[in-house]
């Protein structure tokens, strides 16, 4: 297992992505806001396949925080992230303090319309603005020939995509499946929240997404319909309270009334008061 570098400053990682760059070095970059799980884990390996030197950030990001959502209670705990970067073979680890990433009077922002209407973005209308304005700026400071993304937040992928094309940046963005669960849960930080029985009801998310994808197989087409039984489906849970399922393009992240083309079917639903997501995607 090799010795992990971990860096707070960005003077610290420029330095060490210029050394690497004179020596004709790939890079590959895993942007994350820590308490890492094995879905973390899969982008880096991926990154580490691909590329020879792998950077990965751990920065709670306030910006992409609503006023009343969990920024205080997020979970972090950088040793166990040192641990798991380690054991894969990561090679710097970027873990700035707010000021360091904001500085006093930071007021320049990155937006974007269309995609970031729907889904999340209708819930959590805020968030998108600090999503791409921090991954815009770990970019910058990465500066990485690819970026690695997880497809469990498949609307932040298909925002940072397109961001990518907007801004002309010439970093390649790689999608990667999600990891879940033995019992079907998708990982994620936030599982931590839930208490023993709210684990169990969880799983009425990815149980639905597999009866999703069982009508969609069987060859239901019809957007309604599918999105009704997946919600009445959801609504078997008592502790299951829904923020959306909807079925979205994936180019434009808007709804679509037929099962048409690269379709994504996406849910957000609180397990309690843990905001959990899930999804599939389609090619019809």
């Amino acid at each position: 297992m090799q010795q992990i570098q971990t860096v707070k400053t960005i003077a610290e990682v420029r330095k060490q992505i210029k050394e690497w760059r004179q020596q004709g070095l790939s890079i590959g970059f895993v942007p994350t806001m820590g308490y890492l799980h094995e879905g973390h884990g899969s982008l880096m390996e991926k990154a580490k396949e691909e590329c020879d030197r792998v950077v990965a950030s751990i920065f709670v990001n306030p910006m992409q925080f609503g006023a009343n959502e969990d920024l205080d209670c997020y979970p972090r705990d950088l040793e166990a992230d040192t641990r798991l970067c380690e054991s894969i073979g990561v090679d710097l680890i970027f873990h700035p303090e707010v000021e360091e990433m904001y500085a006093e009077g930071f007021c320049s922002f990155v937006d974007m319309d269309g995609l970031t209407q729907e889904l999340c973005g209708k819930s959590r209308p805020t968030h998108f603005r600090g999503v791409c304005t921090v991954v815009s700026k770990l970019f910058h400071i990465v500066m990485p020939d690819k970026a690695y993304f997880g497809q469990k937040d498949a609307q932040q992928l298909a925002v940072i995509r397109r961001m990518v094309k907007d801004l002309d940046m010439d970093i390649q963005i790689v999608g990667c499946p999600i990891i879940r669960e033995e019992d079907g849960l998708a990982k994620s930080s936030r599982n931590t929240y839930l208490n023993p029985e709210e684990r169990k009801a969880a799983l009425i998310l990815s149980q639905t997404i597999r009866l999703g994808e069982k009508l969609v197989g069987e060859g239901m087409r019809e957007t309604k319909t599918l999105v009704e039984a997946m919600k009445e489906n959801l609504s078997t849970e008592p502790l299951a309270r829904i923020d959306y399922v909807e079925a979205v393009s994936m180019d434009s992240m808007q709804k679509v009334e037929k099962l048409e083309g690269e379709i994504l079917v996406a849910m957000a639903v609180y397990i309690g008061k843990t905001r959990l997501i899930d999804n599939f995607m389609i090619r019809v």
